[in-house]
């Protein structure tokens, strides 16, 4: 069972949840920028998580005295939900409904990836589990 355990805990796995927690944090945020898309004031939601990956990771490449592991800096990049304050439209309304419909598509097929891989990975482990 130990190769079960590693499996699970590995940096593949940390990846692939911590994507798909940055995908239904975002798909949320879509969907409450198309349901306020005629509220006035309101400003659109943007969710990062790429920013602060890359941040991380070029610290840890210029420090190299303080090597952390992959799986330190995956634990430590966190998303998160900005407020765009840029809006054209008369009542400062931030929300562009044509953007906010592709982006929600796009987002449903970013999960969809991320949904075969984890899947793909399982059924390997199952396989092995099972020993075929």
């Amino acid at each position: 069972m130990v190769i079960v355990i590693d499996f699970l805990s590995s940096n593949s796995m940390l990846l692939l949840e911590k994507s798909m927690d940055f995908l239904w944090t975002k798909q949320a945020a879509i969907s409450d920028n198309i349901s306020n898309v005629e509220t006035p004031n309101y400003k659109a939601k943007v969710v990062t998580f790429e920013e602060s990956l890359r941040h991380k990771l070029e610290d840890a490449f210029q420090s190299k005295s303080s090597r952390s592991g992959l799986r330190d800096l995956l634990s430590e990049s966190e998303f998160a939900v900005v407020d765009v304050q840029e809006s054209t439209r008369m009542d400062d309304n931030g929300v562009n409904a044509t953007e906010q419909m592709v982006e929600l598509v796009r987002n449903a097929y970013q999960i969809q990836y991320v949904m075969e891989a984890l899947s793909r990975d399982l059924s390997t482990m199952r396989a092995a589990v099972r020993g075929q």
